[in-house]
């Protein structure tokens, strides 16, 4: 747990004013407290995540539960309407901006996104359904994306047209 709370106290430069930082803090938590055998130390340990976690959703609008798998560096550049499914799989060094959904496309039917490496998510982005996305994407804003989208693409409109990435050169 302390070693993915110092890179993520790396990826946020350190700034305890970024909301992200304060929702990741207490999802790590969420998550080491899964690693506790003895029940009648996680009780009140998951008690506290349960306090935690309410307060940092109404300070900051993120809902971000410690089932979904987040990897290494996840950024949350702007806070406020961000949901995501416990079922979602996040990769390493994704970016989320404001306003974007991550989860289930019909309540009852089990299937969240699985998110690759290195993926931008544009502000007000719905990314629904039991979908993958590649590595290296960017969703733009307000896009809504209810297919697979593969590596170095670029999603944009409702729904998401998927598009080849320019690369850089």
């Amino acid at each position: 747990m302390f070693e993915n709370i110092r890179e993520d106290w790396r990826t946020y430069e350190g700034d305890l004013s970024r909301q992200g930082l304060w929702v990741m803090l207490v999802y790590r938590f969420g998550r080491w407290r899964y690693g506790v055998r003895q029940r009648w130390l996680r009780l009140p340990l998951s008690i506290l995540y349960k306090v935690l976690k309410l307060l940092s959703q109404i300070l900051t609008g993120i809902d971000l539960p410690c089932e979904a798998q987040v990897g290494r560096r996840l950024v949350i550049e702007h806070f406020g309407g961000i949901i995501i499914s416990g079922d979602t799989v996040l990769g390493d060094d994704v970016v989320i901006r404001n306003g974007v959904t991550i989860g289930l496309k019909h309540t009852g039917i089990a299937g969240a996104p699985v998110i690759g490496n290195r993926v931008d998510i544009g502000a007000g982005a719905k990314i629904l359904g039991a979908i993958t996305i590649g590595d290296d994407v960017a969703i733009g804003a307000n896009a809504v994306v209810l297919q697979d989208v593969p590596a170095n693409s670029l999603a944009v409109g409702v729904p998401a047209v998927i598009k080849p990435r320019k690369q850089p050169g």
